[in-house]
């Protein structure tokens, strides 16, 4: 029955827009507002489950008093946000077309159409935000050796060597989140829209950047700044930065690729 409700876009070919602007932003939040406002325990629901769990692993690691690992992994922590947001594209889909809401549509959307490619997807994710952790760590390390510090002290943040690793770490960094951003941006809003292999969706999604490249790049620092803040604040602005975001970046979708 769900699959007679809830078809799936066939395999035609991606138009990629080329003329995104600063407009299509407001209003894929203004649109990205109305779902969230209009199915609200949808977002409400995946975010806290991002939210618990970026507190669980952060008070695990500083409970251990894992410095060099809790603060690459709350650093990369929101690499994970996309497929969090799975659920929120399905939400905004069905909102869309009109279709009856529920809890086994839109979680069954996070399973997928049953050929494994938004978790072929999820395992990229994943694995990109191991990498990331791991590369982290391994700057951190480097410079506590080369600072004469321990571990857990957070002292040489403030020194000469603890300053060039947070330049290093956060160049290394932004340019890992832009090649994942650039893969992702896209690539799941269409997954979850359309019957279609995931490698054709990176490659669109890719596309799209490229094509869209200044006004993508504002939006990703939009993203950027809003998760910087709902962190800062114990993930409590997650609430509202995932699910307004998440429905947003599905109506920015819509529009860029069609």
């Amino acid at each position: 029955m769900t699959q007679a409700t809830n078809p799936p876009e066939q395999l035609t070919p991606p138009v990629i827009a080329h003329d995104l602007t600063t407009g299509d932003l407001r209003a894929a939040l203004a649109a990205g507002w109305r779902d969230f406002a209009g199915a609200p325990l949808f977002g409400l629901f995946f975010a806290s489950i991002f939210v618990i769990g970026g507190l669980a692993l952060s008070y695990f690691l500083l409970a251990r008093g894992e410095y060099t690992w809790a603060i690459p992994a709350a650093a990369g922590f929101p690499l994970l946000a996309p497929f969090t947001a799975v659920g929120l594209y399905e939400v905004s889909r069905r909102r869309e077309l009109g279709l009856p809401m529920s809890w086994s549509a839109v979680l069954g959307a996070v399973r997928g159409r049953g050929d494994e490619q938004i978790l072929a997807m999820g395992v990229i994710i994943f694995v990109a935000f191991g990498f990331w952790v791991i590369v982290a760590h391994v700057i951190f390390s480097i410079a506590i050796v080369e600072a004469g510090a321990g571990s857990e002290s957070l002292a040489f943040l403030a020194t000469q060597t603890g300053l060039i690793m947070l330049a290093v770490g956060s160049a290394v960094g932004a340019l890992m989140a832009l090649v994942f951003y650039a893969v992702t941006v896209f690539s799941l809003p269409m997954l979850v829209h359309r019957e279609i292999d995931f490698l054709t969706a990176v490659i669109a999604s890719l596309s799209c950047f490229k094509a869209n490249a200044r006004v993508l790049l504002i939006w990703a620092a939009i993203i950027a700044a809003a998760l910087f803040v709902s962190i800062l604040a114990a993930f409590l602005g997650l609430f509202i930065a995932l699910p307004l975001f998440g429905h947003a970046t599905w109506h920015l979708y819509r529009r860029a690729i069609q």
